[in-house]
């Protein structure tokens, strides 16, 4: 059987913080999944990253801002020419409450 850093106790007490019923099969692969993560984090570890500045993210800083601008002139006719329904300036609707 391999090493597991996690027990099933640790297991079943996730799933019923988490509201989970697990078999016994889905209880020893989530042991598996989680001590596979664990080891994977404790080799992170080991990386030597004391010269590396702290940072917010990596990539590039987002999506650029553009002003807040109207591009666009509120035409009431040229809205409503395809309506199949209107009333005035305004879309003609069935009604759908009783």
């Amino acid at each position: 059987m391999a090493d597991h850093k996690i027990s099933v106790d640790q297991v079943r007490h996730v799933a019923r913080l988490a509201r989970l019923e697990l078999s016994p099969d889905d209880e020893a692969q989530l042991q598996a999944d989680l001590s596979e993560m664990l080891t994977y984090v404790d080799k992170l570890n080991e990386l030597e990253t004391g010269s590396v500045e702290p940072t917010a993210q990596v990539g590039e800083a987002g999506t650029p801002m553009r002003a807040d601008e109207v591009t666009n002139c509120a035409a009431a006719a040229e809205m409503l020419a395809n309506a199949p329904s209107r009333s005035g300036d305004f879309f003609k609707v069935p009604k759908i409450i009783e």
